[in-house]
């Protein structure tokens, strides 16, 4: 085995010690030397090394919870997000189960995270997208930049359209609203309810690439709130436009919203629904 391994490493550079040696003038690498480098790299990741879909499966036949966690927004999904804007795989729920290799009927529920307002690194069509100092409040209050590149986000009002479309995209079961408190302080508070295109009202998503480009916010104005919530720790606790405004977003969003993120700290949560219920 260690023969056919070390053969594939052969190969691999056989090409690529052309690029080093021709193209930047460095010196070849030795087949040998990076064999053992791997195998040795190998043998610190064997313990690691398992048949993952086996493993979960029984765990669920065990009556284990298993928790699987997407790492990117619907919107950036390669079938259903904002092409050609997206990442390189479904970052929607479905791909939860072709990535572990759960079976659709094993998951019993799916949870969304809401921010309550809109961020997104990079580029793409941003409807609610604020170039003004409301946008910059958001960015610098809420900490937002890319946790990998450190970009700064760009941030925009709720887009309801979007919550929908994710809504039924992934299914979701429940939902958890993060970083209420980030807007404390603003008079009003405007919530994108649906869009305008041209001149025609989309209360959905526009099906195609240049409707959404060219799609304009149609705002309500919620009122706001200044006091402090980061203390908050039941529904009750929040203020009454702060109440209003969750329960306006999940009634426009079509999904319960279960907990609510009212500050940095691990335990700045308000919890609604069991969300393993």
């Amino acid at each position: 085995m260690i023969l056919q391994f070390f053969q594939k490493v052969e190969g691999a550079l056989a090409n690529k010690n052309q690029t080093l040696v021709k193209v930047f003038n460095r010196r070849a690498l030795d087949p040998a030397v990076i064999t053992d480098e791997l195998l040795a790299f190998a043998e610190i990741l064997r313990p690691y090394v398992a048949d993952t879909s086996l493993l979960l499966n029984r765990a669920l036949d065990d009556g284990k919870v298993v928790l699987l966690e997407g790492g990117q927004g619907t919107l950036l999904d390669v079938d259903h997000g904002t092409y050609p804007f997206v990442t390189s795989s479904n970052a929607t729920a479905g791909g939860a189960c072709t990535g572990s290799g759960i079976g659709p009927t094993r998951i019993t529920g799916v949870i969304g995270i809401l921010k309550a307002y809109v961020t997104r690194v990079g580029s793409g069509p941003f409807p609610t997208e604020l170039l003004d100092e409301d946008g910059e409040r958001l960015r610098t209050i809420g900490g937002e930049r890319g946790v990998t590149t450190g970009r700064p986000r760009r941030c925009g009002w709720f887009d309801a359209p979007i919550a929908r479309f994710a809504t039924r995209i992934n299914g979701l079961t429940d939902t958890f609203l993060t970083k209420l408190d980030v807007l404390t302080g603003f008079d009003q508070i405007p919530v994108c309810v649906a869009y305008d295109v041209d001149g025609t009202r989309y209360e959905e998503l526009p099906m195609t690439q240049t409707g959404f480009h060219h799609a304009k916010p149609i705002y309500e104005n919620m009122p706001g709130w200044t006091e402090d919530i980061s203390g908050a720790r039941e529904v009750s606790d929040l203020p009454i436009n702060a109440r209003n405004y969750v329960k306006f977003l999940e009634d426009i969003s079509g999904t319960r919203i279960s907990a609510i993120g009212v500050g940095q700290d691990r335990d700045a949560t308000i919890a609604i629904n069991d969300l393993l219920g």
